[in-house]
């Protein structure tokens, strides 16, 4: 599951056991080596399906990646974005780990990192795209709309918030009932343990998602990439939900 350069079971532990943001911080070093780390084959998928989607020639001006971690999905924006990219985060080690990441190829847009809250984004109309990739678990639902909305004042006119969501598993795989096993651990947890670690698999259903969205003023839909691992049915097991602000 981890490589030998990941996180020991020690220091996992270490880290279910404090805060979102010191849990973060703490892991931030060996993140890359993780199961958490979005995949490469994700990300790629991602920035096939939205390139020719921005409003000049297909490309967009500025690329905001919420949640951005230690900058797996900075490589999209860039790929996408003409004059500048930035990424949040309020983990200082994840950003930290992000920084000494990125490399400035020339005739790139550059790349900023600020320290933010994703519930209280401070931008106004200064992105054309925004993405976020693994992070809407570490919100509660009730949460959900100050991000979305957020993200929404974030956008220009016509900007597109774009992000991967799986399909839900079938109850008789063994996924399934790993998820909704760690789900419920992580419950008990912030029962008893102080302070709270959110972190959780069965809170972001597509229905869900797609009602916040909408009520944030977005218009949604959800877009097939190539590529996508199939389900047993042969329905994907994943696509990428396009949000895009009138």
């Amino acid at each position: 599951m981890f490589s030998p350069q990941g996180p020991t079971l020690r220091e996992l532990t270490v880290q279910a056991l404090s805060s979102v943001e010191r849990g973060y911080d703490l892991l931030a070093p060996k993140f890359d080596h993780t199961p958490f780390r979005t995949p490469d084959r994700i990300l790629e998928a991602t920035g096939e399906a939205l390139r020719g989607r921005g409003p000049s020639r297909g490309l967009f001006e500025a690329g905001l990646d919420v949640c951005c971690g230690t900058g797996a999905g900075i490589g999209v924006l860039r790929s996408l974005c003409r004059e500048r990219v930035v990424g949040v985060d309020f983990s200082t080690g994840m950003l930290t780990a992000a920084r000494q990441a990125v490399a400035e190829p020339p005739r790139t847009p550059a790349v900023t990192y600020i320290r933010a809250d994703a519930r209280t984004l401070p931008f106004t109309a200064a992105f054309d795209l925004a993405v976020t990739f693994g992070a809407l678990g570490h919100f509660l639902p009730a949460e959900r709309a100050a991000v979305f909305a957020g993200v929404h004042r974030a956008l220009r006119p016509g900007g597109i918030f774009a992000f991967p969501i799986a399909a839900p598993p079938p109850p008789r795989s063994a996924l399934y009932w790993t998820l909704l096993g760690f789900d419920a651990v992580m419950r008990v947890r912030n029962l008893v343990w102080r302070p709270p670690f959110v972190m959780y698999y069965r809170t972001s259903s597509l229905g869900a998602v797609r009602a916040d969205l909408r009520a944030a003023g977005f218009a949604v839909e959800v877009v097939p990439v190539r590529g996508a691992a199939r389900r047993p049915d042969g329905s994907p097991g994943w696509g990428l939900v396009v949000a895009r602000k009138p």
